[in-house]
């Protein structure tokens, strides 16, 4: 069933086009509300509450999205890693998310995930599960849920660093050496 505007429009999909919509608005710098979202996808005023709450649900909504882009982000054409040079590139790719999309990663991150929104927890869950797995597959002998938990640590705060310029680099090619080299020193570090 489609709906229907004052111009005429159908949306075959309103949910998706107001995540279409929101997400435009939020990665061009936009501020957006639920009103702004309605008024750019061209439905009315109060078309988004038939699907969002509120502001809050749908920053969840794109936050689930984000979650779910990064996981296809990490898996991109690649095993699941079988080396420490391996966990590093899935490093680099979340970094290199961060950087293309830093609003939609800072919106993921910056607050705490909304326990009410299935879809938020859902993909949050599938991105831990993923990078587990992952350490698991490297690193078998080890407990590979405090692992994850330290490889998605030294990755996000690398993430958020070169975002906040507190490491600045002139290149992605930089950024991704310096990603590298961090991952690769921490998981060869070996007590004297």
């Amino acid at each position: 069933m489609s709906t229907s505007t004052k111009s005429g429009y159908h949306h075959g999909d309103l949910r998706a086009s107001l995540l279409t919509t929101a997400m435009r608005m939020l990665e061009a710098g936009e501020p957006f509300s639920l009103r702004a979202v309605a008024r750019e996808a061209g439905v009315s005023a109060t078309a988004p509450y038939r699907h969002f709450a509120d502001r809050d649900a749908l920053e969840s909504a794109l936050a689930a999205q984000g979650l779910r882009d990064l996981k296809t982000d990490l898996a991109q054409g690649r095993e699941l890693p079988a080396s420490a040079a391996d966990l590093a590139e899935l490093a680099v790719a979340y970094v290199d998310f961060a950087q293309r999309r830093p609003a939609l990663f800072r919106l993921m991150f910056g607050n705490a995930c909304d326990t009410g929104s299935e879809e938020r927890v859902q993909a949050a869950a599938d991105i831990h599960d993923l990078l587990r797995l992952a350490m698991a597959q490297v690193f078998p002998e080890t407990g590979s849920e405090a692992l994850a938990s330290a490889g998605w640590a030294l990755a996000h705060g690398l993430a958020y660093l070169f975002l906040d310029g507190k490491l600045p680099a002139k290149s992605k090619d930089e950024i991704d050496g310096h990603v590298r080299a961090a991952f690769t020193a921490i998981l060869a570090a070996r007590p004297r």
